[in-house]
């Protein structure tokens, strides 16, 4: 049948991938029984499953497939993050791309014409080749920093935490080709740009609220003109010198060889590695915050229903939505009346700024309450961050708001196999009508 001008109801699925994201959300035209369903994949990739449940990538592919009924409208893959889309390499990849998109959606650092060496870049995305290299560049300090990981004589939390973003931080081009070759129509987005969601989900308004792109963030173009050494190009080549060689960066310096160290180096050496255990993790944490900052946000309207589905965004990405953008007033009355927030990256503390939390006015601390702001959050405990530092993920202080103020649901709470996912459905055919509350499907 075709669709009806509007749809009259949403669903959203939030896939237990572990630590990662999937969302498939379906826009239901037509009254039940009878419904159109168009479907939007967003993110498919994981960095880790639980380890008890029986979840498995290959075990969402094929329920997306289902569930989608063969067909995918269109498919967004956020950022290039591993956690976000590992899922579209290998098997699974070839499950999703057999889907068919009719519209695929990644940002801007993604698009053949900004990468170093392309010939013709759009206006938009003038000057853009050095710092879309550099982001290539980073996918080289990224692997040579689990190299180096493994040899550190650091403490293991280091160690874990260095190997953990510099796994989701691996170039994962297997994903990336897979999405480069899907059929449909490829649009890189950043903010204010078309998404061209509009055209394959009618009565369906879609805001693209990041990433900027170089133009328009003056705090990126500041960070730009102060790293005039290509620092991420310099680290990864020397990185690539010393592999490719063999030879150390320093020849002439006195090297020593063994387990056994002499005498009078052995109360400083393991301090040594100690810091440089504590410096490598500080690079490559940067890395993760600069990839993130890449993000695409959607913001869908649905009749009077807004659904924020921000990818891994954080404050800086944010910052230009909410404050530098010639439209962030009218933004901000936007993200105000948000009903559905999916929650940024996984629930870390910086990809859910105060300016944001504050716009949202469906907070609401009576969980009876009519049109009460409901969140989701597809994470995994224990992965990222420090306890010890303020800096876990899920963040305890934000998943207490979350809780207080907001219907919430998380993955977290799925502990078998024959929960695969979590449901949300939101009626919007009636503009004042809440949406129901979260279950496990």
């Amino acid at each position: 049948m075709a669709a009806t001008k509007q749809p009259t109801s949403v669903t959203i699925r939030s896939y237990q991938v572990g630590f990662g994201d999937c969302f498939l959300v379906a826009f239901n035209y037509g009254e039940d029984g009878k419904a159109e369903r168009r479907h939007v994949l967003i993110d498919f990739g994981s960095t880790g499953l639980p380890a008890r449940g029986g979840f498995s990538l290959d075990a969402v592919a094929k329920d997306i497939k289902e569930k989608a009924a063969g067909k995918l409208t269109a498919v967004v893959a956020t950022h290039r993050h591993r956690d976000h889309i590992s899922g579209f390499g290998g098997k699974t990849g070839k499950v999703i791309a057999d889907l068919n998109p009719d519209v695929v959606v990644q940002p801007w650092t993604e698009d053949p014409r900004a990468k170093p060496g392309a010939k013709a870049p759009t206006t938009a995305l003038s000057g853009a080749k050095g710092f879309v290299g550099a982001l290539a560049a980073m996918h080289e300090v990224a692997r040579f920093s689990l190299q180096e990981a493994a040899a550190l004589r650091a403490p293991k939390t280091v160690k874990e935490q260095i190997a953990f973003l510099g796994d989701d931080n691996l170039a994962n081009l297997d994903a990336i080709k897979t999405l480069m070759d899907m059929k449909g129509e490829h649009v890189y987005a950043y903010y204010g740009i078309k998404s061209g969601l509009e055209k394959v989900l009618p009565g369906v308004k879609v805001h693209v609220l990041g990433p900027p792109t170089l133009k328009q963030s003056h705090a990126i173009e500041k960070q730009r003109d102060e790293d005039r050494d290509e620092f991420w190009h310099l680290q990864a080549k020397a990185a690539q010198r010393a592999a490719a060689t063999g030879k150390p960066l320093f020849p002439r310096a006195t090297q020593v060889t063994g387990s056994v160290l002499p005498v009078e180096t052995r109360w400083f050496l393991p301090r040594i590695e100690a810091v440089r255990g504590d410096q490598l993790l500080e690079i490559v944490r940067i890395l993760d915050k600069a990839m993130n900052n890449t993000s695409v946000i959607l913001l869908f309207e649905v009749g009077a229903k807004k659904l924020l589905f921000p990818g891994d965004a954080q404050l800086e990405n944010w910052m230009y939505s909410l404050k530098e953008a010639k439209e962030a007033s009218a933004v901000r009355k936007l993200l105000s009346k948000v009903d559905v927030y999916k929650v940024g990256h996984h629930g870390s503390l910086n990809a859910t700024p105060k300016t944001l939390w504050n716009l949202f006015q469906r907070k609401n601390a009576d969980e009876h309450k009519k049109g009460r702001l409901q969140t989701i959050v597809s994470t995994m405990a224990g992965k990222h961050g420090s306890v010890d530092r303020g800096t876990e993920v899920p963040r305890s202080k934000l998943v207490q708001a979350l809780k207080t103020d907001s219907t919430f649901a998380t993955t977290q709470s799925l502990t078998s196999k024959s929960a695969l996912c979590l449901t949300i459905s939101i009626p919007v055919q009636v503009a004042d009508r809440a949406a129901s509350r979260s279950h496990h499907a």
